[in-house]
């Protein structure tokens, strides 16, 4: 059996990544490593379960035009919780941008949210079952 582990997201800025993965999103920061005067190995992540991200400072001008396109514009990371309303205004209080206002859908609560650097998540919590 295969399990994803980690994905990444290309940034333009370590600290300025850490700090909004952390204190607008709630997520954990994992690791900080310095690799090099360039490079660290930076991992947050939204829970002790599940998929990591490796926030990736971008290192050249093609890294630095995909920062928030990471997927042609489309919804590309999904975060689910457990507490909904409570999740959607904290992140609301905090300045996240959402693109639309919660809606109910057959499989559960859901609204979609830019990260700082544009890219679409689905904040979701499930009807049916528990992830």
């Amino acid at each position: 059996m295969n399990t994803l582990g980690m994905i990444a997201i290309v940034v333009d800025d370590y600290d300025s990544a850490i700090s909004h993965y952390i204190n607008d999103l709630d997520f954990t920061l994992i690791e900080d490593t310095v690799l090099s005067e360039e490079k660290r190995w930076v991992v947050v992540a939204p829970s002790q379960e599940g998929a990591r991200i490796l926030l990736a400072r971008a290192a050249n001008e093609q890294q630095r035009a995909a920062i928030g396109n990471s997927t042609g514009g489309r919804v590309g990371f999904f975060l689910y919780t457990k507490d909904f309303l409570n999740t959607y205004e904290s992140y609301r209080l905090r300045g996240v941008e959402f693109v639309e206002s919660p809606r109910q859908e057959t499989f559960g609560q859901v609204v979609v949210f830019k990260d700082k650097y544009g890219n679409m998540w689905d904040l979701i919590e499930e009807k049916f079952g528990e992830r």
